[in-house]
């Protein structure tokens, strides 16, 4: 999350000790700058949140690229950040994705001391949460992420430019997903009395957005702009562009300086793709890179025959069947 080493699993912690003691340890063990433990010791529930933040990226992640060469691993992925791929940009843009949805969301959940509910026109907080109808709080966690972040505007460093660029996108595909909900409280169910509020998207959706923002993801360069007086990333000619100059990537772009590896062999990016497995009228093919893929048979138990019982219970068989499994060979 800090661009060193985003995603990263931290150590589970034991129980806290005095109040306001478990809460600075926690900000302690976390792989943050100075500046970054400085605000999480100011925050009691942000280093929780933080850690939320991250087991949801990586989850999301790796449910994206399930079927993929390069599977979101954690194995390369110091090296990966290092370097301007496309998986590079995704990681980026699902970090602070999940770090923006789950400040909001500690928020409206009351686990952050100084921040609540969405500011919703004429909706009280001790009213929302009686309710059940506290927003999620997007506007303070956008807000708190840009200062936790540090972001700043870099003059020539492309490879800055386009972090902070995919840093962006990822924030804007949580905000894109922000909802108006309302709640009825008239006689009966009558919506004649409704009180609503803001509600985000859940994050496997924002994580789909993302996926298709990587497969339609932009190679840029960096240019001068002498009507502003500073360089700024640039890309190919987009259809209906016209001009001399070269398209700009739009907000939503996801960006990406070098081209990625294959990801079939092991490398320090990944473990390869021996042993995956794959679907063979899927992805077999592109999945084991032409190796070509082995067959195995295994028997496997699941439940059957279901019947709801009085009361209340479900009562099920076992049943067996045969499962064809397919895995990349070496």
């Amino acid at each position: 999350l800090t661009g060193k080493e985003a995603l990263t699993h931290f150590p589970s912690l034991g129980a806290p000790g005095a109040p306001g003691q478990g809460h600075v340890k926690q900000c302690e063990l976390l792989q943050l700058s100075r500046k970054q433990k400085r605000l999480c010791r100011r925050e009691p529930g942000l280093a929780e949140t933080l850690r939320d933040a991250i087991r949801l990226g990586i989850l999301e992640c790796q449910f994206q690229f399930r079927s993929e060469r390069w599977n979101c691993s954690l194995e390369g992925r110091p090296s990966l950040l290092k370097r301007g791929f496309k998986e590079t940009a995704f990681l980026y843009a699902v970090s602070s994705a999940a770090l923006t949805h789950s400040l909001a969301r500690a928020c409206s959940a009351g686990r952050m001391e100084r921040c609540t509910c969405d500011d919703s026109p004429g909706l009280e907080n001790r009213k929302a949460w009686q309710w059940g109808v506290c927003g999620d709080n997007l506007k303070y966690s956008t807000k708190f992420l840009k200062k936790f972040l540090g972001q700043k505007r870099i003059g020539k460093d492309l490879r800055a430019k386009v972090d902070i660029h995919n840093t962006n996108v990822g924030i804007k595909a949580v905000k894109n997903g922000l909802k108006t909900t309302c709640k009825c409280h008239g006689v009966s169910g009558s919506c004649a009395v409704r009180t609503c509020w803001k509600q985000l998207s859940p994050f496997h959706e924002i994580g789909r957005l993302l996926k298709l923002r990587y497969d339609d993801a932009v190679k840029v360069f960096s240019t001068s702009n002498d009507a502003v007086g500073h360089s700024e990333l640039a890309g190919p000619h987009r259809h209906g562009h016209s001009g001399k100059h070269p398209a700009l990537p739009r907000p939503t772009d996801l960006v990406y300086v070098e081209d990625s590896p294959s990801f079939c062999r092991p490398s320090k990016y990944s473990l390869g793709t021996a042993g995956r497995t794959c679907s063979r009228e899927g992805n077999c093919d592109s999945m084991c890179c032409g190796r070509g893929y082995n067959t195995q048979s295994r028997l496997v138990t699941f439940s059957c025959h279901c019947q709801v019982q009085w009361c209340c219970y479900v009562e099920c068989q076992q049943c067996m069947q045969e499962e064809v499994v397919y895995s990349c060979k070496q």
